[in-house]
């Protein structure tokens, strides 16, 4: 992961940028640095960029939205603060962070257009692209049981713990160190656990943060408002606060003012690239199920095929001589009503019950062949004598069968000849 390049806007153009590199940990790889923002710019290829802006300049409020929903929370959110606010919402950028697991209150972030135009307008004059925007007093360090202060020219930022930092004049420092002796989340905690604290008693520590001379300007009266902490823990930032705050960026829930309409070129990207993974989860999807269809049709179409053979295999074996099997089905249930003639007496089954009665009255006569086509049956016969043969086409003509002897001839010790049968009349 790259570096970072941590840049600190000036609170007024006349007055230099500050910045410093980092590592992706945090940790200050060098000096604190100062001058105009195309010399900071030289530093930020190849390197994530997080730009400062003075606290002083945004302000942060946790507003109750029942939204969970972040663009349902961003549409609620300028209306839930605007009677806190002096400016017209119009005129105004909301920026919304990560409401935390549990929580009813969402973290915001609250800047004038107009100075963000400006912010941004400078930072594109100097080439230098941010990844995110944070307000100075959101990297000041959390810490769950003190207060913690930060002074620094002529603002005081100060961060309560469960309370979201606040930024006032110096000369409003009394005031500061007060709203960082009674946060909000504190004082609901001995209501909860039943006990009751005495009147006045300190129940947070505070650690202070400061530049030298702000100290030596300021001692006096931040000694003054010792009496509402547990302790006072002064450290001294020989070198600015860029340090202090660098070590914040990791693990951050800073509010990044770059959203909406002011999300980064690379915010949307990611966006974008979001949306293209899952465009492809779904393509190859679809794909995938397509190539199952097309296997699935082409066993179907391998099956149609031998279904056919089979069809046509037993067609042609009942049906020789027959050279296509086109309508295979109609055509051999056609053959099947031909020979069985519907099931009357003149058809294949009449001649051949006739025969059979034929027979009881010439005895020896076996029937060697017959073949039966269109209403005619024909017959290969052995009798004993040609004269058994003749008896028996009279008695089948005496049922009512046209029956003729067409042919006869010795075979061994018997007489073999043909008769053709039919319904008389056909």
């Amino acid at each position: 992961m790259a570096d970072w390049l941590l840049l600190r806007l000036p609170r007024t153009p006349e007055e230099p940028a500050s910045w410093l590199i980092a590592s992706p940990a945090g940790a200050p790889l060098t000096a604190t640095q100062s001058g105009t923002l195309a010399e900071a710019a030289a530093a930020s290829p190849t390197r994530r960029v997080c730009v400062v802006v003075p606290g002083t300049d945004v302000a942060l409020a946790e507003p109750e939205i029942p939204a969970k929903n972040a663009v349902k929370a961003q549409q609620l959110v300028p209306y839930a603060l605007e009677e806190q606010l002096a400016e017209d919402i119009d005129a105004l950028h909301f920026a919304i962070g990560k409401r935390a697991p549990g929580a009813t209150r969402t973290p915001v972030a609250v800047v004038t257009r107009t100075l963000l135009d400006a912010w941004l307008a400078q930072l594109r004059a100097a080439g230098i692209e941010a990844e995110c925007l944070y307000a100075d007093s959101e990297l000041l360090p959390a810490n769950p049981g003190q207060a913690v202060a930060l002074l620094e020219e002529d603002a005081v930022c100060v961060r309560a713990p469960g309370a979201p930092p606040v930024c006032l004049p110096m000369d409003a420092l009394g005031e500061a160190l007060t709203i960082a002796a009674t946060p909000a989340a504190s004082a609901a905690a001995p209501a909860e656990s039943g006990a009751t604290p005495a009147e006045g008693a300190a129940t947070l520590g505070l650690i202070l943060y400061s530049a030298t001379a702000e100290w030596q300007r300021h001692s006096a009266e931040v000694e003054a408002a010792r009496e509402h902490f547990v302790s006072l823990k002064v450290q001294l930032l020989a070198d600015g606060p860029l340090a202090l705050l660098a070590q914040q960026l990791p693990t951050t829930a800073a509010i990044n003012l770059l959203q909406g309409a002011y999300a980064t070129q690379r915010s949307r990207t990611l966006g974008l690239s979001a949306w293209r993974v899952a465009a492809l989860l779904l393509l190859a999807l679809v794909a995938l199920h397509v190539a199952g269809k097309a296997v699935e049709l082409k066993a179907l179409r391998s099956k149609e095929r031998q279904v056919d053979a089979s069809i046509s295999e037993t067609f042609h074996g009942a049906m020789p001589g027959e050279s296509s099997s086109t309508d295979a089905r109609r055509r051999m249930e056609q053959r099947l009503a031909a020979v069985r003639n519907g099931g009357g007496t003149s058809g294949l089954l009449g001649a051949l019950q006739a025969v059979a009665a034929a027979r009881g009255a010439v005895p020896g006569t076996t029937v060697q062949s017959l073949n039966f086509h269109d209403g005619l049956l024909e017959l290969t016969l052995n009798a004993p004598d040609a004269a058994s043969l003749d008896h028996l086409s009279q008695r089948l003509r005496s049922d009512g069968w046209q029956a003729d002897l067409v042919g006869g001839s010795t075979v061994g010790s018997a007489y073999q000849g043909r008769v053709q049968i039919h319904a008389q009349g056909s």
